[in-house]
């Protein structure tokens, strides 16, 4: 019997239940959604879990496809998935917790006595650990971006290549293989011996059908990749990047982009122009390094100094 809060499965059996974090303001008990996927024979064990920013919903669109595509009688191991990390901000469509103004994925490991966020944080990393890999669901919020798996942990992480792999088997097209700040779960569930990465499945407010099945696929290239299903997969080299620049505005206006999304471009480019509401030029800003076009804001309108865009940098094939 595997149990995840009040979810619990024998082997063959999935189940659905919560997992206590707390109560609300109203003292009502509050619980994450949570399921455990038993797989009729022994495994691995995945961790699986979404929106722990809670506006970034192509996470839960993957998990709402992907639950009812499993049978339990055809697979070995054990999936544990947290549907709703963000509990308070997925209610509300904002991307940190208003309870406390925190973003979840700035304070793993967490503490279980500790703010709204910081329990959350320690009771998903508590399930999270319990894994043999895991995939903590993104997606780029209001930006606009490719889709991209993150390695976080850093190069010198003794599990780093198991990251790299693993970001290569789910098969985005593109890594962004660059340390993470302090208190994501890709880079504290690495220190306990867990391959951790963060698709990021797209980006804008909303609901992407294209991003969202690009993740239920990657899913399903690792399930069958680490012998939870049969079948194999032959995993696309990847476009890696491990540079990152982002760039502002020098002037307020109106931004046009000169280039497309994944679109490689080459130190010195043009990569957007500002006009003012008429149309008249007032800027032209260009890219410092060669690298890919990977991120940009997702409306037009920018003040001084406001973030435009990003270029993924220094990039291979891995």
């Amino acid at each position: 019997m595997t149990t995840l809060g009040t979810a619990s499965a024998a082997p063959g059996e999935i189940d659905t239940g919560r997992l206590p974090v707390g109560q609300t303001r109203d003292g009502t008990e509050m619980g994450l959604p949570v399921a455990v996927v038993n797989g009729a024979a022994g495994g691995k064990t995945l961790y699986l879990q979404a929106a722990s920013d809670g506006d970034e919903l192509n996470g839960v669109g993957v998990i709402r496809r992907l639950v009812p595509r499993l049978d339990p009688a055809d697979l070995s191991g054990t999936i544990l998935i947290v549907g709703v990390v963000n509990y308070h901000g997925f209610q509300v469509a904002e991307h940190r917790n208003p309870i406390d103004d925190t973003k979840t994925n700035r304070a793993y490991p967490g503490d279980e006595t500790g703010t709204s966020t910081e329990r959350i944080a320690a009771a998903t990393f508590d399930a999270a650990t319990r894994a043999d890999l895991a995939l903590d669901l993104h997606q780029g919020s209001t930006s606009r971006m490719i889709e991209e798996c993150r390695v976080r942990c850093g190069t010198r992480h003794r599990l780093h290549e198991e990251c790299l792999e693993l970001a290569k088997v789910f098969g985005c097209g593109y890594i962004l293989d660059q340390k993470g700040p302090d208190g994501q779960l890709a880079r504290a569930a690495p220190d306990e011996g867990v391959p951790t990465i963060d698709p990021e499945l797209g980006g804008s407010v909303g609901w992407d059908e294209h991003s969202i099945e690009v993740g239920v696929e990657g899913v399903f290239n690792v399930l069958r990749s680490y012998g939870f299903l049969d079948g194999t997969v032959r995993p696309d080299s990847q476009v890696r990047a491990t540079g990152f620049e982002q760039y502002g505005s020098p002037t307020g206006g109106v931004v046009s982009f000169e280039r497309d999304l994944g679109e490689r471009v080459a130190r010195g480019d043009t990569l957007f122009e500002v006009t003012d509401v008429f149309g008249e030029p007032k800027a032209r800003v260009e890219a410092d390094s060669t690298g890919v076009f990977w991120r940009t804001r997702r409306l037009p309108q920018v003040a001084t100094g406001e973030y435009v865009c990003s270029v993924g940098t220094d990039v291979d094939s891995y």
